[in-house]
């Protein structure tokens, strides 16, 4: 490398630009990742929607971003992405409340240490990761349709590099363990998010879909593991795992540079740098060679629109629908 050849920039919130007459939907907004990436949004103008599960906890977040930021317009909205009725629900409300949508973050995870299934009759970790936000995002394709430069940004995670998706047993009935269900739903995200930016491409859309990952971020999402997982994700213990983790506001980084930077281009996936990708600040990175297989992209998404009900409705076609109503 050439000594004279300047660094490059280290990307931070301050370089999110002005976000005034945008409209943004983040899923899980009211705690981690989810709270930091609303939170800056909040602050640089946008109009925040928290669409979270529990709604005490969404409004608690509301009122912690508006105490920062007082000028602030935050909403709250019900959603629970391990029901499909509750994201129907959701979407309608949406629907009929947002003139527009100009980001959409698919944010909200989450992993179990055992097996559960929703009431609709899915494992619990694919729904709430992958199923939940493709339906949700397939509701609301029309209105992000029609707002110009419009952005999807479904977040994943490293642990997609050990993922595979089992097609004969996508609920993983036969021998569950809560690594192989998550690092299974990280790697759908990304399939998702290739193969929705391929099909809006196709169709000749505004919209584009893209991808981020934090790294290791020190949030709340490993409150249902072991006690080790939890000593480990503990801010106490930041001064030993420095190398390992890094904050919330650093981990929601790569989200915020996906969903604004102006350079960012449909299919794009950033996350921090370096060959582990555990901390630093965003730059565009590679996902797995597994991610890239078409014809799995292809075959998750059929499946997705089986189980779930919800056809995704490009140019030229109907609003998305669930079948059967």
């Amino acid at each position: 490398m050439n000594s004279n050849t300047a660094p490059a920039a280290q990307w931070t919130s301050a370089d999110v630009p002005d976000q005034r007459g945008r409209t943004v939907v983040i899923t899980g907004g009211n705690t981690g990742l989810g709270f930091e990436t609303a939170q800056v949004f909040a602050q640089r103008g946008a109009v925040v929607v928290l669409a979270c599960r529990n709604p005490e906890r969404a409004a608690d977040a509301r009122a912690r971003i508006e105490f920062g930021a007082p000028s602030a317009q935050v909403s709250t909205l019900e959603l629970d992405l391990a029901s499909l009725a509750s994201i129907r629900s959701a979407a309608e409300r949406l629907r009929a409340d947002l003139p527009r949508i100009d980001l959409l973050i698919n944010n909200a995870g989450g992993v179990r240490p055992s097996h559960d299934v929703t009431e609709d009759g899915f494992e619990l970790t694919l729904a709430t990761n992958h199923l939940g936000p493709f339906a949700f995002t397939g509701l609301l394709l029309d209105q992000l349709l029609a707002t110009p430069g419009s952005r999807i940004v479904t977040v994943s995670s490293i642990g997609h590099r050990r993922g595979t998706i089992d097609f004969d047993d996508l609920d993983l009935q036969h021998g569950y363990r809560f690594q192989t269900a998550y690092f299974q739903a990280k790697l759908a995200n990304l399939m998702f998010t290739y193969e929705l930016q391929r099909r809006l491409a196709a169709s000749g859309a505004g919209t584009i879909a893209v991808a981020a990952h934090p790294g290791n971020a020190r949030t709340e999402f490993g409150r249902d593991m072991s006690v080790v997982a939890r000593t480990v994700m503990h801010p106490r213990m930041r001064l030993f795992t420095s190398w390992l983790l890094q904050s919330p506001q650093m981990g929601a980084l790569s989200t915020l540079r996906a969903a604004t930077d102006p350079d960012v281009e449909g299919g794009d996936y950033y996350g921090p740098p370096g060959r582990a990708q555990f901390t630093g600040y965003p730059t565009r990175v590679q996902s797995s060679p597994r991610s890239y297989d078409t014809e799995a992209q292809q075959r998750l998404w059929q499946e997705s629109e089986r189980l779930t009900g919800v056809r995704y409705a490009f140019a030229g076609d109907t609003a998305g629908s669930v079948s059967g109503e």
